[in-house]
């Protein structure tokens, strides 16, 4: 005789079916609370580690400087031993625009002068703050060393601005500062 093979029973055939689909339903709430506390985690670690609103550091505005009869803003020179930068405005009376630069003594002892924009970020109209012996653009957060300044010019670099030493006096002529005009020009924005 031969032996007859036995059937499996239907609630078995119904278990091993619920094993190989994953049918067996479990309890989803303890995977979405995890789940939940992690994203609040990263969330919370995000904001810690990179702040995006904390206050952002104001220039350092100058002594109005000496307007003299030829056309020309003059600045002691020991203003800048500090190696703080120095902004100012110039207000261009033929156009109604203000232009704005910095004035600073470079790690390396050489005054320097820039306007307070570049060719790519002027339009944003942020200018430049100073960070340690670097220059940060306010739009893009570039980082360029003091020793730069009036050394590179385009890009993001600070532009630069003609000043000349005279003595103990630091020289910069209104018309290299009129030169500087299309930066502040924000009815043109690219």
């Amino acid at each position: 005789m031969t032996a007859r093979k036995k059937s499996p029973n239907r609630n078995t055939r119904e278990a091993k079916k619920a094993l190989v689909m994953n049918t067996d339903r479990k309890n989803p709430t303890p995977i979405v609370v995890a789940a939940a506390v992690a994203i609040a985690v990263a969330a919370g670690l995000g904001l810690f580690l990179f702040p995006g609103n904390e206050p952002s550091p104001q220039p350092v505005v100058g002594a109005p400087p000496v307007t003299t009869a030829e056309g020309q803003f003059t600045y002691a020179a020991s203003l800048f031993d500090d190696g703080q930068a120095r902004h100012f405005e110039f207000r261009d009376a033929g156009s109604n625009t203000t232009i704005k630069y910095f004035i600073l003594k470079s790690t390396d002892g050489v005054i320097r002068a820039a306007f307070d924009a570049c060719d790519v970020c002027w339009p944003e109209g942020k200018g430049y703050v100073q960070d340690g012996t670097a220059m940060v653009c306010r739009n893009c957060g570039r980082r360029f060393e003091s020793v730069m300044v009036n050394e590179v010019q385009g890009g993001c670099n600070p532009a630069p601005l003609n000043r000349t030493l005279q003595g103990d006096q630091v020289v910069i002529r209104t018309d290299d500062l009129n030169k500087g005009r299309a930066y502040f020009n924000f009815t043109k924005k690219a």
